[in-house]
């Protein structure tokens, strides 16, 4: 990186950077740095009457306060914040005042790491705080952070752009309040979904991630090839038709917390990758696992928000059970009027164009139902609600419903307008999952690019026989959300995926130097905003040699000045 490549602040950095290092201060210590306490144990644990406790915290400076021969600086660690109090006679008890005079007000900057040793007492203005006797630099920060402040809950120079919250997720986080909490709960959500299942005896397990046969979901997979192998191999879209062989091979219960990629829109809430739990259970059908869902999500909501409710925008969600239980056919006719019930495949085209629904050739019947579905039901399902008995068009893993002809055994679990969870009771019967996957094939070739694939293997896995069995998919992502009150899916996650950074173009240095420039001086060219040699037609040649001059001088680059005339030069060849 060049210097001119850098702000003010960051050159000023570097140079107290090599200071320190003159000093004999390392920036970047190696040795462990023993921390006993915290900012919160610190503040929950303070008595007045107490005797002194010592302390050697560490953490990020986030601000200070200099006020001649004291300080205060409050410091940042990975529970929250601490005051600070910093004397110069106390911190440099010998005739050397370096360390504060020196070290403490010029070299150290706002974001520096430092470690303090010192005692817990009250200031005259009630702060519990710490009185500092030692400090060390642990690492210098190079760039600033965006300063954001507090008064009366109010953020002041927020640094709140989501675009460069997400990509700069390490800053977010340690600006912001409340980003952090966020994934506290998250991990929380993740903990406790752990201790139900395993309390309930079932294994945690892992399967592929690059599969051979995209399986287990409707939906369009990302490729990519091996080169060992020679094959295209497919990220998976779902972990289903991996567990249920293990449930074949034998095993009572298995589940998978795992990322799934479905090369697929993005929005609030979607994202290319995602994270989903899936769980089988044998001799289970989709009524028992409507129950155990129920009592999963009360816990997991107890766990992270102290109820079983959680407010996500203007909604107040109560995951309290029991949920209401609604056939999806009967959902459409409640919303639409339209009763789909035994209606043909043209009979349901006619009433998407009634609807004056968007359609096109490629969709079958399942595709057509699941279009008039999210268009006029799922969104209004607030509250906690199991859409279930889907056709069996749209669920091709699905055993057939035991009273209702064409229907299956599966439910969508549909909570603040979105699918949370996807159940079955699974499709068991090998002959029966063939012909299904055929027909899968069939809309293939009709054009539909989420259409499943034919899954040979797992075929083969049914016909040595699989038990009766209930499965689950729950989307861990849009459940934090849930837990944390956020809207979109980006806020859940420390890395939603983004479009590559913007960077401006700049013409290479021999098309500077082709127009008699010297090589040492493109950069400059370059830092006054002239980045391609087109821009030169704009320029005027004694503003232009002003402003090279100028920032040879800022930045101490010790170049010999040209001339304005070989400046008006340069810009002639244009």
């Amino acid at each position: 990186m060049s210097l001119l490549d850098l702000s003010e602040q960051e050159i000023l950095r570097r140079e107290s950077l090599k200071e320190l290092r003159a000093m004999g201060i390392d920036p970047y210590p190696a040795a462990e740095y023993v921390v006993s306490d915290y900012s919160t144990n610190i503040k929950s644990e303070f008595s007045d009457d107490a005797p002194r406790k010592e302390v050697t915290i560490a953490g990020r400076i986030m601000s200070r306060r200099i006020m001649g021969k004291a300080s205060f600086m409050e410091l940042q660690d990975s529970k929250g914040r601490v005051q600070v109090y910093i004397s110069r006679d106390d911190l440099c008890p010998d005739e050397n005042k370096d360390m504060y005079n020196v070290v403490f007000k010029k070299l150290l900057d706002i974001g520096d790491f430092v470690g303090i040793k010192g005692y817990v007492f009250r200031t005259q203005m009630g702060e519990i705080s710490v009185h500092a006797s030692e400090l060390t630099v642990l690492s210098k920060s190079l760039r600033p952070l965006p300063i954001v402040k507090y008064k009366d809950g109010v953020a002041y120079d927020a640094f709140d752009d989501p675009e460069l919250r997400y990509r700069q997720r390490y800053v977010d986080l340690v600006v912001n309040d409340g980003v952090k909490d966020i994934f506290i709960k998250r991990s929380k959500v993740y903990k406790t979904l752990r201790g139900v299942l395993d309390e309930a005896g079932y294994m945690e397990v892992e399967t592929p991630i690059l599969q051979q046969i995209a399986g287990g979901a409707s939906a369009r997979p990302f490729i990519t090839h091996h080169n060992t192998l020679d094959v295209d191999l497919y990220l998976r879209i779902a972990t289903e038709l991996y567990l249920k062989r293990l449930i074949v091979g034998g095993f009572e219960g298995v589940y998978e917390i795992g990322k799934n990629f479905r090369n697929e829109g993005m929005d609030r809430t979607h994202n290319p990758e995602f994270t989903c739990m899936e769980l089988y259970v044998q001799y289970k059908d989709y009524n028992w696992m409507m129950s155990f869902t129920e009592q999963l999500l009360e816990k997991i909501c107890f766990a992270a928000n102290g109820s079983y409710e959680s407010k996500v925008g203007d909604n107040v969600i109560s995951f309290k059970a029991p949920y209401r239980r609604l056939p999806i056919l009967d959902a459409i006719k409640e919303k639409t009027g339209y009763d789909l019930n035994g209606k043909s495949e043209e009979e349901i085209r006619e009433v998407c164009k009634a609807l004056k629904m968007e359609i096109d050739d490629t969709m079958g019947k399942g595709k057509l139902i699941d279009e008039i579905f999210g268009e006029f039901c799922e969104g209004t399902y607030i509250q906690p609600t199991f859409i279930t008995d889907y056709p069996v068009e749209m669920s091709p893993l699905t055993k057939m419903h035991r009273t209702k002809p064409g229907l299956t055994e599966r439910f969508e679990l549909m909570v603040n307008g979105k699918e949370l969870a996807n159940a079955y009771s699974e499709l068991n019967d090998p002959i029966d999952q063939m012909e299904r996957f055929k027909e899968q094939l069939r809309l293939s070739e009709k054009g539909d690019d989420e259409a499943m694939f034919i899954d040979q293997d797992f075929v083969r896995a049914l016909e040595y026989g699989m038990p009766p069995t209930s499965g689950i998919g729950i989307g861990i992502d849009r459940l934090v959300m849930l837990m944390t009150g956020q809207t979109t899916i980006q806020e859940v996650l420390f890395f939603p995926q983004m479009k590559p950074e913007k960077t401006q173009t700049k013409d290479p240095v021999a098309k500077f130097t082709a127009l008699g420039i010297p090589e040492e001086w493109v950069a400059v060219v370059q830092k006054a905003g002239i980045l391609t040699v087109d821009q030169l037609k704009d320029v005027n040649p004694n503003k232009f040699h002003q402003d090279i001059c100028g920032l040879n001088k800022k930045f101490k680059l010790e170049l010999v000045n040209p001339t304005r005339e070989e400046v008006a030069e340069w810009v002639s060849k244009i």
